[in-house]
């Protein structure tokens, strides 16, 4: 499938509009544009310029509408998710300026998690302040993982798979965690769906959400299931369950403690699970046998 990408008609068209594009910018390219990045699902092509490095990004069909997300997110909150600099709706196709190095990096190099710690808030903040916006990113063609919805497209997904029993045997419980956590009140909104160290990038002492193709609508905690068990938990020498992981909570917390009362935290224990039930429906693959057994181990086990 990724050959799509290397198809000289689709690099040829991608060429075409990444110049177009920056001479409406009155960027000057300075050098050839490359294609680093092929995957089945995206491509990533980098062009230098008289302004630094632009980026060119180009989705499969249902991934495109992380265009429009990025439009929508970065006029409230362009500190954390950089506006893009031309994109179009119908291809989805992106040009962005350079977003630095990733966190990963950064925690290699620092051997600190501590930055965690001020990305979490102000991700927090970005959903609570586009709650109002869930329509505006359901007719972009965002996915509804609502957790209205969740149960039944957990429970038709896994009909038609080789998996476990356990697992299809799951689905009451999928629609128990999801009755609690919609008792606490809490708003759904656009929710990263695989917020990891190399989707969070520094530049300029800034910490850069970006890569948001696999975000969806649903409950905001369900973003913690990859951040705190996926990538976290592991510390910085990828030791499972070798960092307490509450203070990174209750960072993330933090915006939603200000407007919401009472204890919280059950509530995120109830995300956790529902997390990787969100992710192995939103984030399917077929043919993807690991990843799945990964997500659904996650959901039910708490390790992989």
């Amino acid at each position: 499938m990724a050959d799509r990408w290397r198809d000289p008609e689709f690099v040829a068209a991608a060429h075409a509009w990444i110049e177009g594009r920056l001479a409406d910018l009155g960027m000057t390219r300075t050098g050839d544009i490359e294609q680093p990045h092929v995957f089945a699902w995206s491509t990533v092509m980098r062009a230098p310029t008289d302004r630094g490095d632009i980026w060119f990004k180009a989705n499969t069909e249902d991934l495109r509408h992380e265009a429009a997300i990025v439009d929508i997110l970065a006029v409230r909150a362009p500190e954390l998710v950089p506006p893009l600099l031309a994109h179009d709706r119908d291809t989805g196709w992106m040009l962005m300026s350079d977003a630095g190095e990733t966190l990963r990096k950064v925690v290699e190099r620092e051997q600190s998690l501590d930055r965690w710690l001020d990305v979490l808030p102000r991700y927090a903040a970005l959903q609570l302040e586009h709650a109002d916006r869930v329509d505006d990113f359901l007719a972009a063609g965002v996915p509804d993982m609502r957790l209205a919805t969740l149960p039944g497209k957990y429970d038709r997904l896994l009909r038609g798979l080789d998996v476990e029993q356990r697992f299809r045997d799951a689905t009451p419980y999928v629609e128990e965690l999801c009755e609690r956590l919609a008792s606490y009140g809490i708003p759904e909104t656009i929710q990263h769906d695989d917020l990891h160290d190399a989707q969070v990038f520094v530049r300029d002492g800034r910490h850069l959400v970006m890569d948001w193709g696999d975000a969806c609508v649903t409950h905001p905690f369900l973003t913690l299931s990859v951040t705190l068990e996926g990538v976290i938990a592991w510390g910085v020498d990828d030791v499972e369950g070798s960092v307490d992981v509450a203070p990174y909570r209750d960072a993330y917390l933090a915006p939603f403690t200000q407007q919401y009362d009472g204890d919280l935290v059950p509530a995120v224990d109830a995300a956790l699970r529902l997390g990787w039930v969100c992710r192995t429906v939103n984030g399917f693959l077929p043919g993807d046998a690991r990843g799945l057994s990964t997500r659904l181990r996650m959901f039910l086990d708490g390790r992989a």
